[in-house]
C-alpha cells in the first residue's frame, strides 16, 4: 500500500479525497496546487509517495494520448485518482512545431533556456511570430483492480488553448515566475510574456489554467 511521505500517521478528514498530481515538474505541481486551492482535496505529488511510482513515458503522437497515458499509469500504479497533462507550443511559421514534442524538440538534455534560445534562432528574421499554447488535462479514476497495469482506470479529458506570439528575446518577470517557453511567449492582447505575469494572472488566462478551470468545475461537482 502506498504511503505518503511526511504525512504518515496523520489521517486526513474522512471526507477529504486524495488527488495525485502526476508530474515531476515542480513548477507545474505548484501551479496545480494554486489552481485547485480551496477544494476539499489532499493534493500529493509522486515524490511524496512511498514507494515513488515510476514516471510514465511521453512518446505518444498527441497531447490527449500523452495526458491519458500518464494519468492512467499513475492511477493504476498507486490506486489514487490522478490528474496529469501534456502541453506544447505551436508556432505557425514552423508548421505547428515544436508541438507535442516541445520538451524534447531540441534534444532530451536541452535546458529550458537552451530550448528558448534555439527556438528564437529558428525564427530569426521571421515576421510571422504567431503561436499558441495548448494543454490537455486528464483525470483518471482508478479501477477496482488498481495497482495492476490495465486495471481499467476511467479517464476524462479537459482542454485549454491560448493564442499569442513569440518574443524577440526572453522576458521573464523574475527568476521565480514561469517555466519552459513562458519567457518567450507573449500573451495576445496583453503585451507581456507568460513569465512576466503573476501566478494568479497566468492561471487565469494560460492554456493550463483554462483546462484546469474545467477540471476544477468537474471536481467541485463530484459527489462524495
Amino acid at each position: 500500500m502506498n504511503g505518503i511521505r511526511g504525512l504518515k500517521g496523520v489521517e486526513p478528514p474522512a471526507k477529504t479525497r486524495t488527488l495525485l498530481i502526476g508530474s515531476t515538474n515542480r513548477g507545474k505541481v505548484a501551479e496545480y496546487r494554486l489552481m485547485l486551492n480551496g477544494l476539499d482535496l489532499r493534493l500529493v505529488s509522486p515524490d511524496e509517495l512511498d514507494p515513488v511510482p515510476p514516471e510514465p513515458a511521453e512518446d505518444a503522437a498527441t497531447y490527449a494520448e500523452n495526458a491519458e497515458r500518464k494519468a492512467r499509469a499513475y492511477a493504476e500504479a498507486t490506486g489514487i485518482a490522478t490528474v496529469a497533462d501534456d502541453s506544447g507550443l505551436e508556432v505557425d511559421a514552423l508548421g505547428g512545431a515544436p508541438g507535442v514534442r516541445s520538451r524534447r524538440y531540441f534534444g532530451e538534455e536541452a535546458t529550458a533556456a537552451e530550448r528558448n534560445q534555439r527556438l528564437l534562432a529558428l525564427l530569426e528574421g521571421v515576421r510571422d511570430r504567431t503561436a499558441r499554447f495548448v494543454c490537455v488535462v486528464a483525470l483518471a479514476h482508478p479501477g477496482a483492480g488498481a495497482r495492476a497495469p490495465g486495471s481499467g482506470a476511467t479517464v476524462e479529458l479537459f482542454e485549454g488553448m491560448v493564442r499569442g506570439e513569440i518574443a524577440r528575446a526572453p522576458r521573464p518577470r523574475d527568476a521565480g515566475h514561469g517555466f519552459g517557453y513562458d519567457p518567450i511567449f507573449i500573451v495576445a492582447a496583453d503585451g507581456r510574456t507568460m513569465a512576466e505575469l503573476t501566478p494568479d494572472e497566468k492561471d487565469g488566462i494560460s492554456h493550463r489554467g483554462l483546462a484546469v478551470a474545467k477540471l476544477r468545475a468537474r471536481l467541485s461537482g463530484e459527489p462524495r
